[in-house]
């Protein structure tokens, strides 16, 4: 009782009674947890590496349990040079050497941290923090051992701030509810250890590799229905509202505008809803059992590179070329104002209407060039969507006077539907307006092919084709030094790690080789 109640070194006083008590004494059994690891966890975190994700490991074990826990998830081999973080005397000299070689060496051999969570308050101050960071973003894998929810919370934020990435973090127990709330996705495991990480976290699983399948799958699906979604809608919105400002040109800017105001409402509620809404729900680059086998694939939603500045004025200049063209056209068929065969003209609405049906076709296929998968819904939602304009104004325009909205658009149907340049501009003008996107996408089919469009060549022409076939055909360095590293993935055999699979306590007590041995040898 003094002992725990000491204010000084109550530490070595506990251990000193607990020496004193702890004699003679006759062991009666012993229990213990089989931490054992998940099925299917280190061909998870390979796909997650191959994904170009950083991995890093807080877990609350002990070092050598940690780093046995390392190898036995692949995370770390033989290759891996591991720069442990574990003596306050040394830490200061430690980060200075690494960050020396870091600059002065270029390709560096790989390397992992090993850090004692009780390291980590000074590794986060401000002396130490900025040379800390630069050398754990700078390794393959970093694994914190003895960490507190308080110390992995820290990492996190201090990850989300300095480096402005997307973290993710994932944990089954109650101590990771910190971490998974910091994180700006949090993954909850069910497990034994309770619900209190599934309740704190914004996704749920049932074990730890279908992870690979929520991130290289669904999150890639995502990211890429999302990306379209949000560009698709700038240009369509852009494409018909600058028609406007090149109608401003030609009636002095008096504010007259060229079409029906209730059209202009009802443009992305009914007849430009459908394309991007079926493209955000169905909408997928390639198969789910593609995404989990080429993982490289996610390396476009890691760069962002569906989503960036390049790709947001590209539309935004298509849509201004788009809206030139389809003003302008649909000016020039009208130039002579004799629309009829009897000499009867038409007026600003009526030429209004050519130039919105031409809108609404050439915006309806420009959806359906940035479709990846053609289904019966895609189909539906394009066609129907063309084809629910043209019912509309057939109705529209025999409304008035028993509603009292649009009296300019009474027998407008009839004026349209009767007159050739409109069939005639119909089969010309949105073909035209979408030429130089379709020669576009041929040429860099042909030339300038990817990786995702090698694979979604392969798929359509239902090909079962190997990755050395796939190499052969790629003439583009970045594509082949992706195969390469899968093919380099495949051959790794039995040999290498068959030591470090099984329980993250992997070696018995009274075994061969006992833990501790085995630990000091290979990795001090």
């Amino acid at each position: 009782m003094e002992a725990a109640t000491s204010i000084q070194n109550r530490s070595e006083n506990i251990q000193n009674v607990a020496e004193l008590i702890e004699k003679d004494l006759f062991l009666l059994g012993a229990t213990a947890i089989e931490d054992k690891l998940q099925d299917g966890v280190p061909e998870t975190l390979v796909k997650l590496k191959n994904a170009d994700i950083k991995i890093w490991v807080l877990t609350g074990d002990k070092l050598e349990t940690a780093v046995n826990i390392g190898f036995s998830c692949r995370l770390l081999s033989e290759e891996i040079t591991l720069v442990y973080l574990n003596e306050k005397e040394k830490l200061e000299e430690t980060l200075e050497d690494w960050t020396l070689m870091l600059e002065s060496v270029e390709g560096v051999h790989k390397y992992g941290l090993i850090i004692e969570g009780s390291m980590l308050k000074y590794l986060l101050s401000k002396n130490l923090k900025e040379k800390f960071l630069k050398l754990a973003i700078s390794s393959n894998v970093v694994i914190c051992c003895r960490a507190t929810p308080k110390n992995k919370a820290q990492i996190v934020e201090m990850i989300k701030h300095k480096t402005k990435k997307v973290t993710l973090a994932i944990g089954d127990g109650a101590n990771d509810v910190s971490m998974i709330q910091a994180a700006h996705v949090g993954v909850g495991v069910y497990g034994r250890e309770g619900t209190q990480a599934l309740s704190a976290s914004d996704y749920a699983i049932g074990q730890f590799r279908f992870l690979s399948r929520l991130l290289l799958v669904h999150g890639s699906w995502n990211y890429n229905r999302i990306s379209k979604v949000i560009l698709y809608s700038f240009y369509k919105n852009i494409c018909l509202y600058l028609i406007e400002l090149w109608f401003a040109f030609f009636n002095a800017f008096s504010g007259q505008i060229l079409f029906e105001r209730w059209i202009i409402s009802l443009y992305n509620v009914l007849f430009t809803a459908a394309p991007p809404l079926v493209m955000g729900l169905f909408d997928m680059p390639t198969r789910a059992a593609t995404m989990l086998g080429f993982p490289e694939l996610y390396k476009i939603t890691v760069k962002n590179s569906g989503f960036d500045m390049k790709g947001f004025w590209s539309y935004f200049l298509n849509s201004v070329f788009h809206s030139c063209v389809l003003y302008f056209l649909s000016f020039g068929i009208l130039y002579n104002e004799i629309a009829f065969p009897d000499g009867k003209t038409g007026d600003y609405i009526f030429m209004g209407n050519y130039v919105y049906t031409y809108c609404v076709i050439t915006v309806c296929l420009k959806a359906g060039l940035e479709t990846d998968s053609w289904t019966i819904i895609t189909h539906l939602s394009i066609w129907g969507s063309i084809g629910f304009w043209f019912v509309f104004l057939a109705v529209y325009s025999h409304v008035w006077p028993t509603f009292d909205i649009a009296p300019e658009m009474v027998g407008m149907d009839k004026y349209v539907y009767k007159g050739a340049l409109f069939w005639l501009g119909m089969l010309f003008i949105p073909i035209t307006t979408l030429i130089p996107d379709i020669i576009y996408k041929i040429i860099k089919r042909t030339f300038f092919k990817t990786l995702l469009q090698e694979i979604q060549e392969k798929e359509y022409n239902q090909t079962k084709f190997s990755f050395r076939d796939l190499l052969s055909r790629s003439s583009f360095s970045r594509t082949k030094s992706i195969l390469l590293n899968k093919l380099k993935i495949q051959k790794i055999g039995p040999k290498n790690t068959q030591i470090y699979r099984g329980f993250a306590f992997s070696q018995e007590e009274n075994g061969s080789v006992p833990q501790a041995h085995f630990i000091g040898k290979r990795f001090f």
